[in-house]
């Protein structure tokens, strides 16, 4: 693919200086996905970028995630992060703690990619917004299915365990 195709995507680890890029990301899937959750997006801390960039920061700079972003010509469109699963209960051993691409890049293999480069076949568990059909479709193509298991994050009330 040449560097003028739009639909050329580059991943690759993370580094301090995606940052800015990732936070962003951040908070716009979070205002895509999850605005409909909230009275008001542009009020609440959930959606707010400033907070994202100083989280981010802390993440990279202290490695707690192993994250992966995704690019095209435009800058950061996408990123994922995994960790070993907090807990003596966990489900598997690796955790996909966040996975987000614009919606301006679904369905143009940013989130496959990402998936594949920070995961790849190994087993995991994920948690996800109950009431988002194109997260579970994703995820269920890619062998994770509910394990029962629910509890809620932020704005989401509901969230469902995912598992492979």
């Amino acid at each position: 693919m040449d560097g003028h195709n739009p639909r050329s995507i580059v991943i690759r680890p993370a580094e301090v200086v995606d940052v800015e890029g990732i936070a962003a990301v951040h908070a716009t899937s979070w205002r895509e996905t999850y605005g409909r959750f909230v009275v008001n997006p542009d009020t609440d801390p959930w959606f707010d970028v400033d907070r994202r960039i100083d989280m981010w920061r802390t993440n990279l700079e202290q490695d707690a995630f192993a994250t992966f972003v995704a690019e095209d010509e435009s800058g950061v469109i996408g990123f994922a992060a995994t960790q070993e699963t907090p807990g003596s209960d966990a489900v598997r051993p690796e955790e996909l703690t966040m996975l987000y691409v614009l919606s301006r890049a679904h369905g143009g293999g940013a989130g496959q990619a990402l998936l594949n480069a920070a995961l790849g076949p190994r087993p995991a568990s994920l948690w996800v917004a109950a009431d988002n059909p194109r997260a579970h479709s994703f995820y269920r193509r890619n062998g994770f299915a509910a394990d029962g298991t629910t509890s809620s994050f932020g704005p989401i009330e509901t969230t469902v365990r995912l598992a492979r």
